[in-house]
């Protein structure tokens, strides 16, 4: 079908334009995205993507519009539609829940710090996303896409897909241009998957780069929250709002000499993803980069049982941290969460269990042995014997591979399934990865992933660019109904 909306793959760039010119004002630009929201999210094809709007909204644009017309132009963002995924503060009257029905009514104290950094940029925060509740860590046989407040969200482009990774409403909801961007967060590929399910442009940043506080955690050494958008230019101008820094272009050119290695053993994909990535590759040798092929990841089958043993550990102590944080009644420890869903079982436990949550609260503190092993092996096999050391033997600016494969249908019965996923490399290292359009397969997007060393995300950025340049696969949704 022919989308009709005005601002449809509009631009940070072309939206910001027009808000300068007196064309448009932040008054008409909200009111347009928040009627988009009712007929495409709420009714129409509903995905279920955005889970609240922001009371306040109306009263913030009218705020953000008296700024610009007054020359209090504070830079891209200003007026700029965006959506927050559900587990990251705001001290307003929105909730903050990760999804679960035992946060609502706890009140944050304060807003994130990303919020505030994005608040400040003037982003014009429309509402928060749905998400895989609790960041797709209560069970292994989840639904992603699937919380208690939110529903079962949808992939844009065929609504009986998965939307795929935890931040899945921020993804959809970029795809579905109801927003101009959106924020997610990432442990393992909770970023990169949905951003690749959806067709958009997703950056997992270096850990610690865009700071966590605020944001309900699941590990404090893999949490990194990042930028879902449309281009590689939004996602990129977003991120340099929520770090504080100086605001750079995407620099394409940087691709023309780059030495990109091949990563073929991140894992095993549908033949056709596989096909579409030896296109990918051409399309990187044609925009100048110099591949090396292959340049695989050492010791990749080897960390996840140690990434999960930290993960349940990390969630643990640092989610009874934020709970003890936030004011009003409501669960503390986690063995209080777990006793809330048993407690509401029919509204939080329909589909699937909580086994994570469970296997998790027998782990003790952060001083016991089982998890300083983990966490030692998990740094020297991903970082110092794996990702480091491949750079260095081939001399390599980056990695490429396919983000994952096509997004799965929506199965309440077994949970997620998938074909491939290239997420962990980075996870587990900490580093960097950006995500963007490779192709479609049956009318299904896929990404391509380029994946650099800590604080390398301005390089990555340049590379993304160039790609998306050379390629332009970015194709919006239909809101099929199902794909053959």
């Amino acid at each position: 079908m022919e989308d009709r909306f005005e601002f449809h793959e509009a631009t940070i760039a072309d939206l910001a334009r027009r808000l300068r010119s007196g064309e448009l004002s932040v008054p008409a630009l909200a009111e347009a995205y928040l009627g988009r929201i009712e007929s495409i999210d709420r009714a129409g094809p509903v995905l279920r993507s955005v889970i609240e709007i922001d009371p306040d909204v109306a009263a913030n644009a009218d705020r953000l519009e008296r700024e610009l017309r007054d020359g209090r132009d504070r830079g891209p963002l200003h007026g700029m539609p965006i959506l927050l995924k559900d587990n990251i503060a705001t001290a307003d009257r929105m909730q903050t829940t990760a999804g679960s029905l035992a946060l609502v009514g706890r009140r944050p104290p304060a807003d994130a710090a990303l919020v505030a950094r994005l608040r400040h940029a003037g982003a014009l925060l429309l509402g928060k996303a749905n998400l895989s509740e609790w960041a797709n860590f209560r069970s292994t046989r989840s639904s992603s896409g699937w919380s208690a407040r939110g529903g079962q969200c949808r992939n844009a482009y065929a609504t009986d897909r998965s939307p795929a990774g935890s931040s899945s409403g921020s993804g959809v909801a970029v795809a579905a241009n109801l927003c101009v961007a959106a924020i997610g967060t990432e442990t393992d590929g909770s970023i990169v998957s949905p951003s690749s399910a959806n067709g958009v442009v997703g950056i997992k940043p270096t850990v610690g780069l865009v700071s966590t506080a605020g944001v309900i955690p699941i590990s404090h050494t893999q949490d990194a929250p990042g930028p879902m958008a449309r281009t590689v230019a939004d996602a990129a101008t977003v991120l340099t709002a929520m770090t504080g820094t100086t605001s750079a272009e995407p620099d394409a050119a940087a691709i023309r000499g780059a030495r990109i290695g091949v990563a073929r053993n991140v894992d095993r994909f549908h033949p056709r993803v596989d096909a579409l990535f030896e296109e990918a590759l051409k399309a990187l040798r044609s925009a100048g980069a110099e591949l090396v092929d292959p340049a695989d990841v050492p010791h990749i089958d080897e960390y996840e049982d140690p990434e999960w043993e930290v993960l349940k550990y990390e969630f643990k102590a640092d989610i009874e941290t934020y709970l003890a944080s936030v004011p009003g009644n409501g669960p503390r420890t986690l063995a209080d969460l777990i006793a809330f869903n048993e407690a509401n079982r029919e509204d939080e436990m329909p589909f699937f269990g909580q086994d994570i949550f469970d296997d998790a609260v027998e782990k003790g503190p952060l001083t016991e042995p089982a998890y300083l092993e983990a966490l030692a092996t998990c740094g020297r096999l991903s970082r110092d014997e794996g990702f480091d050391a491949v750079l260095a033997q081939h001399r390599l600016d980056a990695l490429v591979a396919p983000t994952r494969g096509p997004a799965g249908l929506i199965d309440h019965v077994n949970g997620d399934r998938s074909v491939g996923d290239s997420s962990s490399p980075a996870a587990v290292s900490g580093y960097p990865s950006i995500t963007v359009p490779m192709g479609t397969i049956s009318g299904l997007p896929v990404g391509l992933s380029f994946i650099g060393g800590p604080r390398r995300e301005t390089v990555l950025t340049g590379y993304a660019a160039a790609f998306e340049s050379e390629t332009s696969h970015r194709v919006a949704p239909r809101f099929l109904a199902s794909v053959d």
